[in-house]
């Protein structure tokens, strides 16, 4: 089996984690913390968890540091997303099969030549066979990142453009620096609030977020610990 790392955005998303798994034996690098976490089904060598931070210049940093420093055969994203009302219900779990960073604003070029190029296509073919694991509210498409959170005005272009249906801060940021390390990659989010017209459900209830993360992450080891049963990775 390769070496695996899990990188963890968010502040409240590392808070679930260690509320998850009390008994981490916490490291300390540059960018957050660190620690060893043993699952039952890999149990040839931990998995490295790693908090890299939130936003993308943290997640192009802390992920271009864990593959240096660990070089593992896959590098896993778990976290949270915010879902656009209508089009996506909270509690699902988005498998990204591309990332797409959409705040990039170019007026003296191409505009859409600039977006591309940080746009990543995540090849998950070595997922084909026994998906089990995807059973539920598992949805997989196109994942959207900026340095905010959604905007309600900025929704319906962003459906028109890229037919969006969720957005996140960092996976756009890691799925690029994976793929120019040549790095196996899989991003799962799972939707704690959504937003549409009258606003965001945790615009103003950060509560709100902070206990639907508990739940999501929980449900996110639930589903790798099933994914590495299911796949030789």
């Amino acid at each position: 089996m390769n070496k695996i790392a899990v990188i963890i955005s968010a502040d409240a998303e590392w808070r679930a984690v260690k509320e998850l798994y009390p008994n981490l034996e916490i490291q300390n690098s540059p960018f957050g913390e660190f620690a060893d976490l043993q699952l039952a089904t890999f149990r040839s060598q931990p998995i490295k968890l790693f908090h890299g931070g939130w936003g993308k210049i943290s997640a192009a940093a802390s992920a271009q540091y864990v593959i240096d420093r660990f070089a593992p055969g896959l590098l896993v994203n778990l976290g949270t997303c915010g879902g656009f009302a209508g089009r996506i219900e909270r509690g699902t779990i988005v498998l990204a099969e591309r990332t797409l960073v959409y705040d990039i604003i170019e007026q003296m070029g191409d505009g859409d030549e600039a977006l591309e190029h940080y746009a990543t296509a995540i090849d998950l073919s070595w997922l084909a066979g026994d998906e089990r694991w995807m059973a539920g509210d598992v949805v997989r498409g196109l994942l959207i990142s900026a340095d905010k959170d959604i905007i309600t005005e900025e929704i319906p272009a962003l459906v028109k453009k890229y037919n969006a249906f969720a957005a996140d801060w960092e996976s756009g940021a890691i799925a690029w620096v994976a793929e120019k390390n040549h790095t196996r990659v899989l991003i799962l989010r799972g939707v704690t609030d959504l937003v549409g017209s009258d606003g965001g459900e945790a615009y103003g209830n950060i509560q709100l977020f902070h206990e639907n993360t508990k739940s999501v992450m929980k449900r996110l080891f639930e589903m790798l610990n099933k994914i590495i049963e299911s796949h030789s990775v």
